[in-house]
This record gives C-alpha cells, sequence and structure tokens, in this order.
C-alpha cells in the first residue's frame, strides 16, 4: 500500500516569519467535487433557495453540432498517444492501474492543513448554508448573491512522493483540486512502475469551502484569473519543496494540473492564464459554464468565455489537454436561465475551439455517465494521466 505520514502540519506564520508545524492525529478521507450545498443552518439567514434542478436528459454524442468523433467498442477507451474525440460505451469496468499493487514501489503521502489567516490572496468567503442567489433582474447572466460575506477556512493538502525520486532533483509534478485524491497516487505508483509517467509529484490540494457562486471554492476555481494559480506558486509550493525536502520543476512541461466539475475549469484556468507554469491539463466534468462570481467585465461569462471568446480570440498556446464528459452531465443546474449551463455542450464547444485552433488534446464522450461519474474516473484516469504526460521524458523507458 501507499506509505502514508499519518500527521497533519498545521502551517501558520508567525511572529518574525518563523513557521510553526504542530503534530495533529487526522482521519481523512478521499475528496470528490461537492455536487451539492452544505448542510442547512438553523439560524442562518436565508437568500433564495437553489431552484430544483431541471430534469437531466441523456444527451446523443451524435447530435447536431456535436463534434465528429470516433465511437469505440463497448468496453474500450481511447489509446493514450491519439488526440482527436472518441465516445465509449455504456460499460465502465476498473482499469487494472486502479488497484493497489504490492509489487511496485509505493509512494510516500504527506498530509498538512492550510488557514485562511496564513492566505495573503484568499482570505476566504461563504455562503450561508441553504442559501443560493437569484438572477439579477436587469442581466439574466449575473447571479446575485446577498448571504456571501467574508469567513475563515481550512483546507487540506496532500502531497505524494515517487519512491522513485531522487533527492536533490527537479521533480515533474501534477497539481489536483478538491483536496486528498489516494486513487490518484495509487495509479502513480503503477503508472510510473511500468514507466508510463514520468516519476512526479503529485499535490492534491483541497478547496476552501461551499460550492458555487459566493463560496470560496466557486471563488477559487469559478473565476477565470491566474489568481488561484499564483495562490498555489505563491503559497502552496513553497511549503511543499520546504517541509518534504523537495524540488519541483520550474518547466512548465514538467508540471500538469488536473481537476473535476469546477476543480476542471480550474485546471484549464492555471494553463491558460500561466502557460509559463503549466503545459498540461485533465479536466473531468469540467465546469466551462457562467459560474463565475462576483462579475466581472472582462470575462462576463465565467469560464463559458473559454470557448466562446478567449480561445478562438487567441493565439494557439502550448497546451495538450484532456477531457472527459458523460452523456447525464448536469444541466441547467442554478438558478440562471441563461443558456451556458449544459456541461455537455460546454465541453462540446471546448472539443470544437480546440480542434479549430490545432491544439493536442483528447475528448471522451462517456455513455452511461454522469457528472464527475466515478466509474468512468476508474476506467479512465490511467490513460488520461499517460495521454497528458505523452512527449516527457520517462527514466527507463
Amino acid at each position: 500500500m501507499l506509505r502514508r505520514v499519518r500527521i497533519v502540519l498545521s502551517i501558520g506564520l508567525m511572529a518574525g516569519g518563523c513557521i510553526a508545524v504542530g503534530q495533529v492525529p487526522q482521519k481523512t478521507t478521499d475528496s470528490l467535487p461537492p455536487e451539492t450545498a452544505a448542510p442547512a443552518s438553523p439560524t442562518a439567514p436565508r437568500a433564495a433557495v437553489n431552484p430544483a434542478r431541471s430534469p437531466v436528459p441523456t444527451r446523443d454524442p451524435h447530435a447536431a453540432g456535436f463534434v465528429a468523433a470516433r465511437e469505440l467498442v463497448d468496453g474500450a477507451i481511447p489509446p493514450a498517444n491519439v488526440d482527436g474525440n472518441f465516445i465509449i460505451g455504456a460499460t465502465h469496468n476498473p482499469a487494472p492501474e486502479m488497484a493497489v499493487d504490492n509489487s511496485v514501489p509505493q509512494g510516500t503521502v504527506y498530509e498538512f492543513t492550510m488557514s485562511s489567516a496564513d492566505s495573503k490572496i484568499y482570505p476566504g468567503i461563504a455562503r450561508d448554508a441553504n442559501t443560493f442567489g437569484t438572477a439579477d433582474p436587469n442581466d439574466p447572466t449575473r447571479m446575485v448573491v446577498p448571504t456571501s460575506h467574508p469567513a475563515p477556512y481550512t483546507r487540506q493538502v496532500a502531497v505524494y512522493v515517487p519512491k522513485q525520486y531522487v533527492l536533490g532533483t527537479a521533480a515533474p509534478f501534477m497539481v489536483g483540486a478538491d483536496g486528498i485524491d489516494r486513487g490518484w497516487f495509487t495509479v502513480l505508483d503503477n503508472l510510473i512502475a511500468q514507466h508510463r509517467v514520468p516519476a512526479m509529484i503529485a499535490i492534491s490540494i483541497g478547496n476552501g469551502g461551499g460550492d458555487a457562486q459566493g463560496s470560496e471554492r466557486g471563488l477559487e476555481y469559478d473565476t477565470m484569473s491566474g489568481l488561484y494559480a499564483e495562490f498555489v506558486e505563491k503559497e502552496v509550493l513553497p511549503l511543499v519543496e520546504k517541509q518534504y525536502n523537495v524540488k519541483l520543476t520550474n518547466d512548465p512541461d514538467g508540471r500538469a494540473t488536473m481537476g473535476a466539475s469546477s476543480g476542471g475549469s480550474c485546471a484549464m484556468a492555471m494553463a491558460w492564464y500561466h502557460p509559463e507554469w503549466y503545459h498540461r491539463v485533465l479536466t473531468r466534468s469540467g465546469t466551462f459554464v457562467n459560474q463565475q462570481w462576483p462579475h466581472n467585465d472582462a470575462t462576463p461569462h465565467g469560464a463559458w468565455e473559454l470557448h466562446e471568446h478567449l480561445i478562438p480570440n487567441s493565439p494557439a498556446k502550448p497546451l495538450r489537454i484532456w477531457m472527459q464528459v458523460g452523456d447525464r452531465d448536469n444541466y441547467n443546474s442554478n438558478a440562471l436561465r441563461d443558456n451556458m449551463h449544459d456541461w455537455v455542450v460546454a465541453n462540446e464547444n471546448m472539443a470544437k475551439v480546440l480542434t479549430a485552433k490545432g491544439y493536442h488534446y483528447q475528448f471522451v464522450f462517456a455513455r452511461n455517465a454522469g457528472h464527475t461519474d466515478r466509474a468512468t474516473r476508474a476506467q479512465l484516469l490511467p490513460e488520461a494521466l499517460e495521454y497528458v504526460w505523452q512527449g516527457y521524458p520517462i527514466a527507463g523507458k
């Protein structure tokens, strides 16, 4: 099994700029993107309650306006060295690399906690429990969230260091969203041992809490800017290097981002706004829709702008991108009825504009799959990682 360091390093800035490290036992579980709001608080002030979601239709990958894609036989997955659009069938058996293999070298996982009190970039906000926003009566593409306010948070971070890491060398690495993901670390153990990906360090960063507009997670992940990448660069990576005696490469070709749902749009934004830092992106059910809050006139439609304006109207960037969406992915899932909240259409649009601009990318449309679908993740994650790292030198290969 993965060797786990069963403590949390609680990191806070003390007087004089020293770092205080306390050892606090903590039970942790794998994290996945939140799908619903936090439980209600009986004393919380209420805004408009999130309306019931529209029924999620099953989308046809051959529908008019969708990208032309190669349909694979049921159970098959795309090759890891081929660009383009693919449709996979309804059967989603887990890849063998998802299982722990005690015969291969096992990485070590370290965990620590970060506090909003120590962040100069994200001091913290929250939306009151069991409240949501309403559409701006003067602009149906904007959300009004009166119950969002400053609030503290803590976030969990896990750092996977492969057994093959050579002390003192600058390692490639990957940044993942939405917290500790032990399944990812298991896959890396297996793929690294098979020389299918480089011996990379993986940094799994929890979000600041909540979901969607008015929340800390929404602010971090759905904002179209380079701010989250700057938070990682300035406030997370230096701690990782200092605490665990590792060096992280400065070569953008050796840096990758990964996320699901809003974590996926965040992963894309990190590389889009800072291609000098990241060249590789992996997204599942990417929230390339109009979720940004607060409003920004430069990107008024949030992550929908990626395929609406940003990618079509910009020179191609040196990015390699893997994307997946399900046929029952999210559809019109909040108070806005703006025709910019269909996750399938958004991901299909991404594939179209990436094709038009000549990007290296692979897009997988999965039948019998919902939003951030666990079965398709287990089926596709090893291939996705191998695709994203194509072209990077692998020792021993």
